[in-house]
């Protein structure tokens, strides 16, 4: 019978009020004790288990990630069940993908398995009962490093942004950015839930959603719509080059999450990297001008309502997105107010019935992989609708390897 070393957590769709002022003053406390573990930089934070008006924290090098993983990876079929009840391709790739925060037990057994003692952290709270975990877990994880096996992330691309002089660069970035902060303000008007991050790529963004659910993921196709149709609507009044022609994609997969040391301290915002982001890299380097693909994943995704996670793919992960339009109504694109938004794969009619189109695509190194065309059309009460992607016909100069229906 396997032993579960992990501390149970509690369904958290990231729905709670903020912290008091009591609590971002032990949460200051935390930061600084935190800090001092970390080193610079030179180490992280694994696991954390709370000890009386204190914690315990494992602490290693930085670099003793890969090593660990490297030497398990010869090992893992042999070792089975690992410490934490789970069977994943290494024991510290298992750590990371889970909660910082563990049982006494599972602290322990982490620690053999590292090399490394547990550090005991004194604090002016008692961990739980004073400061909730989730609190606790969000100023840990910027001392650490994190995996999520299954994230959706959508990436926006400047065209030709390196044809730019450099003010028309700033502008271009300026002007996107306002995009991504006009279409979050749109989607907490109507209080939809949303947990969204952002890190730039340099020549755009991929932007993400903390919250893991199915609604989560749809929320965050529907943000990617309005900024791409804020997008449209700033580019169809200003001048020339100073709003940026955009092309987006959107997909699921794993990556790592981790923040950066700035000065002195670790960023205040995460970066990703991963599978999903090299996909994304890939399949926009293929998107045409204004196009907007979507990868062919098949995830599972949980659900709010059930608590139970259902395993979704692109497809049907649309017809979603198109099914839960209602939460946009009475939004408004440039003084208009949104009576209708239509979102689909393109495809063509076979035998009296719509048949979507599925295309594989390959990078400059040769690997394929299935992408998606989709479009976005969002019609206003008293102004023309919005048309975003690129439709069917339009797509000669789209490269592609092969294309099927599904």
């Amino acid at each position: 019978m396997r032993t579960d070393l992990r501390t149970p957590r509690v369904f958290n769709p990231l729905v709670r009020e903020g912290p008091s002022e009591q609590e971002l003053e032990w949460l200051e406390i935390l930061d600084r004790e935190l800090h001092k573990v970390w080193a610079l930089g030179r180490n992280l934070i694994l696991v954390w288990t709370a000890k009386g008006r204190g914690m315990e924290v494992l602490v290693i090098p930085h670099y003793t990630i890969s090593e660990h993983a490297a030497t398990a990876a010869d090992d893992v079929e042999a070792a089975g069940q690992s410490a934490l009840g789970l069977k994943p391709r290494s024991f510290i790739e298992e750590v990371i993908a889970n909660p910082k925060q563990v049982t006494k037990e599972g602290l322990g057994s982490l620690s053999k398995m590292t090399g490394y003692d547990p550090v005991e952290i004194e604090l002016p709270f008692v961990p739980e009962m004073d400061l909730h975990p989730d609190l606790i877990e969000s100023v840990v994880q910027r001392y650490s490093i994190s995996y999520v096996d299954d994230r959706a992330v959508a990436l926006f691309d400047i065209v030709g942004f390196s044809l730019y002089s450099p003010l028309e660069q700033v502008t271009q970035l300026n002007s996107l950015s306002y995009s991504v902060n006009s279409a979050y303000s749109k989607m907490l008007s109507k209080k939809i839930d949303i947990s969204f991050a952002r890190t730039t790529t340099g020549d755009g963004y991929y932007v993400w959603n903390r919250d893991r659910s199915v609604q989560a993921n749809v929320n965050l196709y529907h943000f990617m719509h309005l900024v791409l149709a804020d997008n449209a609507l700033a580019r169809a009044k200003s001048s020339h080059n100073t709003t940026p022609l955009l092309r987006a994609c959107f997909h699921m997969g794993g990556h790592y999450e981790f923040y950066q040391s700035e000065g002195l301290s670790p960023t205040v915002y995460s970066y990703i990297v991963g599978d999903v982001t090299i996909e994304l890299a890939r399949m926009i380097d293929r998107a045409l001008p204004g196009q907007i693909l979507v990868g062919d994943f098949d995830a599972p995704m949980p659900d709010r309502a059930s608590l139970h996670a259902q395993r979704i793919n692109a497809v049907d992960f649309i017809e979603r997105t198109q099914s839960t339009l209602s939460s946009l109504e009475g939004l408004t694109l440039s003084g208009d107010h949104i009576t209708d938004i239509k979102c689909y794969l393109t495809g063509e009619k076979r035998d009296d019935d719509f048949a979507i189109k599925r295309y594989s695509i390959a990078d400059k190194h040769g690997r394929s992989r299935n992408v998606y065309n989709a479009k976005v059309n969002i019609y206003r009460k008293n102004a023309e609708p919005v048309f975003l992607g690129v439709q069917e016909s339009d797509l000669g100069d789209f490269r592609r390897e092969d294309e099927e229906f599904v």
